[in-house]
């Protein structure tokens, strides 16, 4: 299932309020599906849907695995509500974003550290989670830095008695880490930003990657939900 979370239909046109409540509502409907056999259900999110999977996995139940991409570990650009709970924004500093030389937004430092002073509100409890988790990362992730929020995630469940999450770097890739084949999105229009922004990469390192990640994925999945353990093969 593909769930769109804004901007569609009659869901919220912005990104400045997130209820996981309708979350909540698919992955109920996922576990009383009859060809889903359960106990759980896997998640997966890239960008800012590796950032609500990971809430998801944090408040909600019936959730076995996730595997974030890229994602971060705190709230950005909107409140992530669940019930009578909030966890707000993270803030940034504005006079931290770069230009490159071909005039495009460098914001990779631009969101302040989820560890330190109010913004630590805005890191989401992952520690509550029992959730199996892979995190695939870009280590030329020019959207936000997160490599530092999958280790900082991994310390977090780690302190807490939960079990260490997987964590694979990927030198060269950017943000988008997309199927296999879709050609690398070096810089794009970022609708939060409002402007064209820089998501990193170098064109055969990222290709490769997303070749890994496929397989990672699959593999990643079999093991925490059961099934058949096959590959679907990477082909043009």
């Amino acid at each position: 299932m593909a769930l769109a979370y804004y901007n569609y239909d009659d869901l919220p046109k912005d990104t400045t309020v997130f209820h996981l409540e309708y979350f909540e509502e698919a992955v109920n409907y996922l576990l009383n599906h009859p060809q889903v056999k359960g106990p759980g259900v896997g998640l997966l999110g890239l960008s800012k849907g590796g950032e609500l999977a990971l809430a998801m996995a944090s408040f909600l139940k019936g959730i076995s695995a996730a595997v974030i991409i890229n994602g971060s570990v705190a709230a950005v650009g909107g409140n992530i509500c669940y019930k009578d709970e909030s966890v707000p924004p993270v803030t940034s500093t504005r006079n931290r974003v770069k230009m490159t030389e071909d005039g495009i937004m460098d914001v990779v430092d631009a969101l302040n550290s989820p560890l330190e002073g109010p913004d630590q509100k805005s890191f989401i409890p992952v520690e509550r989670s029992d959730t199996a988790f892979l995190f695939l990362v870009g280590e030329d992730d020019h959207n936000w830095k997160s490599e530092f929020y999958a280790n900082e995630a991994s310390k977090r469940l780690e302190a807490h008695g939960k079990k260490k999450p997987q964590i694979i770097c990927y030198p060269e890739t950017g943000h988008y880490i997309e199927v296999p084949y879709i050609p690398l999105c070096k810089a794009g229009l970022h609708s939060l930003v409002g402007a064209p922004i820089l998501f990193g990469g170098e064109p055969r390192a990222h290709a490769m990657a997303q070749v890994d990640v496929w397989k990672q994925i699959q593999a990643f999945f079999h093991k925490h939900l059961g099934g058949k353990e096959e590959t679907i093969p990477v082909k043009l």
